[in-house]
């Protein structure tokens, strides 16, 4: 069976899940569930501070927005 999983979630229904790294561990902060997915060297690591993604990364808002919008298109619904 195909299994979702990523930055998204795991889209099985179960919110206790949903910070599931590669590794197949469930981290309780958004910070250590984020750096696990973060391809070295590409952002900087994320601290335990509040993320404001909006104003931390902003030149790559555009970017940001355009993988969002194939996610809500069409090939996800």
């Amino acid at each position: 069976a195909r299994q979702v999983r990523g930055l998204c979630g795991t889209y099985n229904g179960d919110g206790q899940d949903e910070f599931t790294t590669p590794a197949g561990d469930v981290e309780i902060g958004v910070a250590a569930f984020a750096n696990a997915y973060r391809a070295a060297g590409d952002c900087p690591a994320l601290g335990p501070g509040p993320l404001e993604p909006c104003d931390t990364f902003a030149g790559r808002r555009e970017l940001a927005e355009a993988a969002c919008a194939v996610l809500r298109g069409p090939a996800f619904q």
